[in-house]
């Protein structure tokens, strides 16, 4: 529960435990305290804060607005994820130390489409 500011759901917090948490090598309370500290690390833009509305965005402009309220942040260290329409996620990949790092890898594997839509928030 309490992961639920930064997770929209508790099937989320306990995939990413199951997935991730659990070959880390850190106990459950240190996992996810760390991925706070990695939450609290990324700025988000201003202007997908408290979306309201739909938004329509274009992949490359959510990773540019990324990289400017980041300083650091890498081209190929932040990839734009969606379904058929909408934009599902947003990735970027740091150190241990929680330092940005380039990842082509998810890079690679990044939306292609032109427009998306951005929900509002819950």
């Amino acid at each position: 529960d309490a992961m639920l500011d930064i997770m929209p759901s508790p099937g989320l917090v306990r995939h990413d435990w199951r997935e991730h948490g659990t070959c880390s090598g850190l106990r459950q309370s240190a996992y996810f305290d760390l991925v706070r500290r990695a939450f609290d690390r990324v700025a988000i833009p201003a202007r997908f804060v408290d979306v309201d509305d739909y938004l329509a965005v274009s992949p490359g402009d959510v990773e540019a607005a990324f990289r400017r309220s980041n300083p650091g942040l890498p081209a190929s260290g932040i990839a734009v994820f969606c379904d058929s329409r909408r934009l599902k996620e947003v990735r970027i990949c740091m150190t241990r130390d929680l330092s940005f790092r380039p990842c082509p890898e998810i890079d690679r594997r990044a939306c292609s489409r032109d427009r998306l839509v951005m929900p509002p928030v819950r």
